[in-house]
């Protein structure tokens, strides 16, 4: 009983908590608390419009929680996130151009080159750290912010668009867009790849041997070794593939929603993301309900916003309070796995 009620906190305590924290928050920034509340609320949900969207992003954060909890898994964190999605929603714009006759194909090939593309990215980081011992959270935080001003070069450069007033490429065919799932949102096959990517973490994680030699690394590396596991192997793979996420996170993006690279379009969904994997838990399957939470903040702020007048900046708040409880929990965690050793 005890157990089962321990699992039932891990779930709720922190939305519960977040909610709360939302209640004061109106009741003390808007003058119209009831009306504010209402919107927030019920908002993301009050049309196809509003309530597609924010699945839509719920999708992206879905795609980089996942980077982050494979990466967990195997013992190292991958703090790369926000250049890795920049980098490979460059990467499958450029190849879109390229690609734009060839279809489906084309899709496909122009979704590879940004895992691709992210996923070298962060290998190097887990290749530091399996060759002299580097930590990752340094390389990968570096090579992050090494990278962004190299893309936005890049996007305000060689291949910005002069018939936009806005700083980025040119548009991708239409040929090559996700197609839409609920018009007018823009939700569109990137959520149902999303919900699949979740479905092949899982049986990545727990029913193939790769994936249980990543877990065995993550809990413990001298046991891994005894095993006979190539542990350096699986911090790279785990880097790799963790890095391809956040890959995958951008190109949706790109060929999904934007159609376009904006600059620095995709600033703050690298840490978005991990706070989605901590309110998860690193749980694959609790990623789903933890990026639709999450997402449903945004857009209840959204709303409350333009309806209300309710400033944006609590729903930012909203935000630190999730943040806050999921690393003291992972404190916590971190704290009692130390006492049972």
């Amino acid at each position: 009983m005890n157990e089962k009620l321990k699992i039932i906190l891990n779930i709720f305590a922190i939305p519960a908590a977040s909610i709360l924290s939302l209640v004061i928050l109106v009741f003390i920034f808007s003058k119209t608390p009831a009306r504010t509340f209402y919107f927030f609320l019920t908002g993301p949900f009050s049309n196809i419009y509003n309530f597609g969207n924010m699945l839509n992003a719920s999708s992206l954060f879905i795609f980089g929680a996942l980077g982050i909890s494979i990466s967990m898994k195997a013992g190292s964190l991958n703090l790369g996130g926000e250049g890795q999605v920049y980098l490979g929603a460059f990467c499958t714009a450029a190849a879109a151009f390229i690609l734009s006759g060839f279809g489906v194909i084309g899709i496909i090939l122009s979704l590879l080159a940004g895992i691709l593309s992210a996923a070298a990215m962060a290998s190097f980081s887990g290749i530091c750290k399996a060759r002299w011992n580097i930590n990752e959270l340094i390389t990968s935080f570096l090579l992050s912010c090494a990278i962004i001003p190299v893309v936005n070069y890049l996007v305000t450069g060689p291949f910005l668009d002069p018939q936009t007033s806005l700083l980025s490429t040119k548009k991708i065919a239409k040929s090559m867009h996700l197609a839409l799932i609920l018009k007018p949102s823009d939700l569109n096959y990137g959520a149902i790849l999303a919900v699949f990517a979740v479905i092949l973490s899982h049986f990545f994680l727990y029913r193939s041997k790769t994936g249980y030699e990543m877990r065995v690394t993550g809990s413990s590396e001298m046991f891994a070794r005894y095993g006979g596991i190539n542990t350096k192997l699986n911090i790279v793979l785990a880097m790799a593939v963790s890095g391809g996420f956040y890959g995958l996170a951008g190109s949706a993006a790109v060929l999904g929603t934007y159609h376009c690279v904006i600059k620095e379009f995709s600033s703050g969904l690298g840490w978005n993301a991990l706070t989605v994997a901590l309110l998860a838990d690193f749980s694959i399957p609790a990623v789903i309900p933890a990026a639709v939470f999450f997402a449903w903040i945004e857009a209840g702020a959204r709303i409350a916003m333009q309806n209300t007048g309710l400033s944006h900046e609590v729903a930012s708040i909203v935000q630190a309070v999730i943040i806050f409880l999921c690393a003291s929990k992972a404190f916590k965690n971190i704290i009692f796995r130390r006492k049972e050793r």
